[in-house]
């Protein structure tokens, strides 16, 4: 260790995330164990909004062989000149890259593989997330040594804040010159009632590090004697799988079978196992059809795997069935308890609102009966009146309130016979049957249908905006009069997405000779003047 320059830590969280707390635990800790430390901080908005930086320099000699003399210790990073980034988020990470904070041969980066969307990731129409795959390209090239961890879920495990894991990632890493009791006594000292949590937060990232350090030494120590070639065995899949699926399974390209699994698993939680089996008959008959399109699998059977995606979402469309379900899982229980820090003695009540409308309650009705309702409702609205609903409150927490909603999920054996479902089940035969048609002109034409699968998503509105896109794109795309390719597809998908209003689709659709979507239906509603208070 270089003794002459002290030791430069950047510590990157979210409001909210305990970035305060830590450091100050590695300052007690650096005086605790002699050593001269400094920290200055950056915060941003409390609370998850914003981001919250700390800077620390720790000299790596002790006070006592300093006999007297002090450090000069700096208040702000250079850019280039860290020797650790510690950081509760992915793209928080890559932002301090970005800075230039880093440096690929001085700089150990820590960073949480987990994400915490930004405004902008979740205002998209389409999948606004940034990619994390690209994210951590970016951590690669520019650190020394990296070490990825999911801090998101050892925070949920040991029911503490994200900082306690960030601060046993750094005692692991044997960055800093003293051991892992000095840490543990800090956390004791200063930790409070909340001690005993931030305790095993520090020890689920510390044993994380630790470990990964030992494979690293272990590894170098391989290469060193020229087993350069050594490759990690390729993972089995996560989940277990009946004998039907295994049956299924075996039809399909490798490539794509962990994808199929967790759709079909998908489609059997959401229906049944008869649900689950239909998901599995509509891929082959995509798959045999790519397979004629594309005899060699030159685009890796991109097609299928498409449309085993969109295909299982779409299968488990929301509805007051599905929701009844979630909320009254256990899991959710569990969950709510940590969220709050519920104890075993706390009395914690959880009151969930509801307003199903009529377009929720025909959707469990027969088509005949549900037409009937929805004819009942235009009529209303059309005279001006406000959409009927029924406002609720169900206290999760009760008997009575917990009874009601399983009650409710129970209903899904219902769902089948359910007008809802028999619309999303012809539309999702169109837009199968669309891809189909797309193969027998071409391999890219199919996969770009198949993906226009992604314009399904939301409820409501959205949901029924996105449904009158796709219908439209598939029409167009398929029409003899005016051919179109799979880049003209991909260009209005991508418009789609990007435009809530429709404009931007429908200036593509008019650039490639294609009809723009028709002018739908709005109700014109003629209001009474209220009269002047004047008159």
């Amino acid at each position: 260790m270089n003794t002459t320059q002290p030791i430069s830590l950047l510590l990157c969280a979210l409001g909210g995330e305990g970035g305060g707390v830590l450091s100050e635990w590695l300052i007690h800790a650096a005086r605790a164990a002699g050593y001269p430390a400094q920290a200055t901080s950056i915060p941003g908005v409390a609370q998850r909004t914003g981001a919250t930086t700390y800077y620390l320099e720790i000299y790596p000699t002790s006070l006592k062989q300093l006999q007297g003399h002090s450090p000069v210790l700096g208040l702000t990073p250079m850019p280039g000149r860290l020797d650790m980034l510690v950081s509760s988020e992915l793209l928080e990470t890559a932002r301090q890259i970005g800075n230039g904070m880093t440096s690929d041969h001085i700089t150990r980066v820590i960073t949480s593989s987990s994400r915490i969307l930004t405004t902008q990731e979740k205002m998209q129409m389409g999948d606004g997330r940034s990619d994390s795959e690209a994210l951590l390209s970016l951590v690669r090239q520019h650190s020394l040594r990296h070490h990825v961890m999911d801090m998101a879920a050892m925070t949920r495990q040991a029911g503490t804040v994200v900082s306690a894991v960030m601060l046993g990632a750094i005692a692991g890493s044997g960055a800093l010159p003293w051991g892992r009791e000095v840490f543990e006594e800090v956390i004791q000292k200063t930790g409070g009632a909340s001690a005993a949590a931030s305790l095993r937060g520090f020890a689920l990232g510390y044993a994380h590090l630790s470990t990964q350090e030992v494979q690293a030494q272990q590894l170098a120590g391989w290469l060193s004697q020229d087993d350069a070639h050594i490759t990690p065995p390729t993972p089995a899949l996560s989940q277990a799988v009946s004998q039907t699926l295994s049956a299924a399974l075996a039809q399909f390209p490798l490539a794509i079978r962990e994808r199929v699994v967790l759709g079909h698993a998908r489609c059997v939680e959401y229906q049944s196992v008869d649900y689950g089996n239909l998901y599995l008959e509509r891929l082959q008959t995509v798959l045999q059809a790519e397979q004629k399109a594309d005899p060699s699998g030159t685009q890796g059977w991109a097609c299928t795997h498409e449309t085993a995606r969109w295909l299982a979402l779409w299968m488990a469309f929301d509805d007051i069935v599905r929701v009844a379900d979630l909320k009254s899982r256990q899991s959710r229980w569990q969950r709510v308890q940590s969220e709050v820090k519920a104890q075993e003695a706390d009395l914690l009540k959880v009151y969930d609102h509801f307003k199903p409308g009529v377009p929720e309650f025909a959707a469990m009705l027969p088509t005949r009966w549900a037409d009937a309702l929805m004819r009942w409702e235009n009529k209303r609205t059309a005279k001006g009146r406000s959409p009927w609903a029924l406002p609720l409150k169900i206290g999760t927490h009760s008997v009575l309130g917990m009874l009601a909603l399983r009650t409710l999920a129970a209903c899904k054996s219902f769902r089948p016979w359910g007008s809802r479902y028999a619309l999303e089940q012809s539309l999702m035969t169109q837009w199968l049957g669309a891809v189909l048609k797309g193969l027998q002109q071409s391999a890219g034409l199919g996969l770009e249908l198949a993906r226009c699968g992604q314009l399904i998503k939301g409820y409501g509105s959205t949901n029924e905006r996105g449904k009158h896109n796709l219908l439209h794109i598939l029409a167009q795309a398929l029409n003899p009069t005016v051919p179109q390719t799979a880049e003209s597809v991909d260009h209005w998908r991508q418009a789609a997405l990007k435009d809530d209003a429709g404009q931007a689709l429908d200036t593509q659709l008019r650039a490639q000779g294609a009809l723009a979507r028709p002018v739908r239906e709005q109700p014109i509603r003629w209001m009474r003047k209220p009269p002047s208070r004047g008159g």
